[in-house]
């Protein structure tokens, strides 16, 4: 069974508007409301960055300190049953201007973030869904994030050879290395990808008409440019066989890169057909389809981190979140008012502080 991860205690230095935030969280749900841009998100990415090192809104490091501030510093304890751990994390301007981030590092901590830009997974291009199921993956598999570096790389290198050899002699022969590389890397990425789509698959199928109520029935496939192929060879084959386009049009057609995420409901495509309301209630039950594979796969309990879930759903389908999100570990729930709920501990975020209700 999977150990449970919890933050003890958080204190955070010029982060957003959180000059000098310190507090202790419930072990469980935490409802914080408050008016807008009073700090609720910006306590979420804290917390975020407390247990992974990154935030979930912004892979720009400079974007965290407080306007004006030269460094900024997120610390705090993290709990699971065997002990606990001092974490402290911290960003600084550098004598270049450069940003840099540094800290401890928690290899068993996890954390699931939703707010409103995961939408774009329904509504967004192929980029969007191809993003959330590698950032998924990820946390599956240590070794996606730096295949994935190192794809982007080969791909880069061979776009370059692409666009210069539409006139050069030998193309095939100077493209030959980087196809091989190409496909090798990209072959691990997809039968990656493939496998936290199966485990997506068979969460979301409970989680959803949970949350929905009644039976509708959620299918997501992974839509790859090669089909159903799985050995790099017939990857070099599909780009030779593109080779005359891709030298026409300076870049790689074929590959991980292209591909997407078919997500339909009741038979439909939900990215075309689905209501605001249906869309939004998906992307909150893909992120809260990552949580049970995270953990068996991270062998610790991911915490989650909600900003405004809730929001556009009816009073019904909220009752039925509260209801599912009870199962997990240690949650944080944000919303612009206070939830009409008697579970969890209340918090009110007002201009960077925390206070109890």
């Amino acid at each position: 069974m999977p150990d449970r991860v919890q933050i003890g205690w958080v204190q955070a230095l010029e982060f957003r508007n959180h000059r000098t935030l310190s507090w202790s969280p419930s072990p469980k749900l935490n409802l914080l409301s408050g008016a807008n841009a009073q700090g609720k998100t910006n306590l979420l990415e804290a917390l975020g960055f407390l247990l992974t090192g990154r935030s979930f809104r912004t892979s720009r490091l400079e974007e965290l300190p407080t306007w004006g501030a030269e460094r900024a510093a997120v610390g705090g304890e993290l709990r699971r049953v065997d002990g606990s751990r001092t974490v402290r994390r911290s960003i600084e301007r550098l004598t270049t201007g450069a940003w840099q981030g540094s800290g401890d590092d928690c290899p068993w901590a996890r954390a699931v973030a939703f707010g409103w830009p995961d939408l774009e997974i329904l509504t967004g291009g192929p980029l969007a869904r191809r993003n959330f199921l590698d950032g998924f993956a990820a946390r599956l598999y240590p070794s996606h994030r730096p295949a994935l570096i190192r794809y982007r790389q080969i791909l880069a290198r061979r776009n370059r050879l692409l666009q210069e050899g539409r006139f050069a002699a030998d193309v095939d022969g100077r493209l030959g290395p980087w196809d091989e590389q190409l496909a090798l890397v990209g072959m691990e990425l997809i039968d990656r990808r493939r496998r936290a789509v199966a485990s997506l698959q068979t969460e979301i199928a409970r989680i959803y008409p949970a949350l929905a109520g009644g039976h509708p029935k959620v299918e997501i496939a992974y839509r790859a440019s090669l089909g159903q192929a799985t050995e790099p060879s017939a990857f070099v084959a599909a780009l030779a066989r593109a080779r005359r386009a891709e030298l026409a049009r300076g870049q790689t057609l074929v590959g991980p890169h292209r591909d997407d995420l078919a997500i339909e409901l009741d038979g439909m495509d939900v990215r075309a057909f689905g209501s605001r309301g249906q869309q939004r209630l998906l992307a909150l039950a893909l992120r809260l389809a990552e949580v049970l594979p995270i953990a068996e796969a991270a062998g610790t309990s991911p915490v989650l981190l909600l900003d405004d879930a809730l929001s556009e759903l009816d009073s019904r389908v909220c009752d039925n979140v509260l209801r599912e999100i009870d199962h997990a570990e240690q949650v944080f729930l944000t919303s612009p008012e206070p939830l009409a709920s008697g579970r969890g501990t209340r918090w009110v975020v007002r201009e960077g502080e925390v206070a109890a209700v």
